[in-house]
């Protein structure tokens, strides 16, 4: 049996983790060995144990533990995996490679985000792997102009499961955020940093309401920028009308009670909130960023808008909430559009394509 080795260290169990337990799960069930290899403390590992993957705990003390490149190069020499597969940045990606290439084992890396690199980090970075997945065509692009050749590059979307229909009631998501029945329920999930652009929503939002006087804005999510954008909320008088809701992992079992998503994203690799959103059947508006317009079919399960421009998004955010009918509409060709394009199995037939160029396996299909 072919044994892939996988290293994951973010803290939080955010969209990239999740995607890493999708793909061990769904290589399980192709025969394929897998080890996790995370920090103990790190929410992945628990998520992990608990699904009974096969699981390592190494530690990592930042991006600058130089003593952790050494700490995994002797795992892979002691365990010999055919192959390590990174999934995270931020120095584990250059970490990663450089254990594997100690240990004599071959190893790809996947990239999420579509911040550039600095130019003699990364040139000196992706020479450690024999392939970089990129998860969207814009993340291939900028790694392309960070001078990663094309013989190096392969492209394996993001992806979500089949959503099921909500485990809440509708009572019970009213009552849990407070909201009535005639609310229109606008979503945001994203992490509070700059980047995913919140406090343009914030800024959108007193016109939202002037023209939609019942529409109601759940953000969740945490981080750094949360305090500062109460403080917004509070200073535009728009507090009563949205709630902080703080991170969920249990967002799919109510998504399917909620009326429209937004992600105002200045930058994005591919959005998997997004993905999550049209798979349970919820229309969206987003950002024009990144690799977003890869995953929003527009006019048809959405409406993209320029980054950073308040009136186009309020405008946009408007026109959802005042028509019911199109928002039906989207909602129904979501599904359908996330299945044919971002599924679990899809993901996991890519990356088993690049692992069997590096290995020259034939995985069961």
């Amino acid at each position: 049996m072919t044994h892939i080795a996988h290293l994951e260290t973010g803290r939080h169990l955010y969209g990239g983790a999740r995607q890493v337990l999708y793909l061990l799960d769904g290589l399980t069930g192709k025969g394929v060995q897998s080890t996790l290899i995370c920090p103990p403390d790190s929410e992945i590992y628990l998520a992990a144990n608990q699904a009974n993957l096969n699981v390592v705990p190494i530690s990592m003390a930042g991006d600058l533990d130089f003593g952790f490149a050494g700490r995994v190069a002797d795992w892979l020499a002691n365990h010999q995996p055919g192959l390590l597969h990174v999934h995270s940045r931020r120095g584990a990606d250059f970490w990663g490679g450089l254990a594997a290439r100690r240990a004599g084992v071959p190893a790809v890396l996947t990239r999420r985000v579509d911040n550039p690199d600095i130019p003699f980090v990364g040139s000196l970075k992706y020479r450690l792997y024999e392939r970089v997945i990129a998860i969207s065509d814009q993340i291939r692009t900028e790694l392309r102009s960070a001078g990663v050749p094309d013989a190096q590059l392969r492209l394996v979307h993001s992806a979500v499961r089949e959503a099921k229909p909500p485990a809440w009631t509708r009572e019970q998501f009213l009552d849990a955020f407070d909201l009535e029945q005639q609310h229109i329920t606008v979503f945001c999930v994203a992490q509070f940093i700059a980047r995913k652009g919140h406090a343009y929503l914030l800024d959108a939002w007193p016109e939202v309401l002037s023209e939609c006087p019942d529409a109601r804005l759940l953000l969740f999510g945490q981080g750094r920028e949360e305090t500062s954008l109460r403080t917004q909320a509070d200073r535009l008088g728009i507090s009563n009308s949205l709630r902080f809701a703080g991170f969920r992992e249990d967002l799919h079992e109510f998504m399917g009670h909620a009326d429209l998503l937004v992600h105002p994203a200045l930058r994005e690799g591919l959005g998997v909130c997004l993905l999550e959103a049209q798979a349970a059947g919820m229309p969206v508006v987003a950002s024009r960023a990144g690799g977003i317009p890869e995953v929003v079919a527009e006019g048809e399960t959405g409406l993209l808008v320029t980054p950073g421009q308040v009136a186009e998004l309020a405008g946009a955010v408007v026109a959802m909430v005042r028509d019911a009918e199109r928002r039906q509409r989207m909602a129904a060709a979501g599904p359908a559009h996330i299945a044919r394009h971002f599924s679990a199995e899809g993901m996991v037939s890519g990356n088993l394509e690049v692992y069997r160029e590096v290995l020259g396996v034939l995985f069961k299909s």
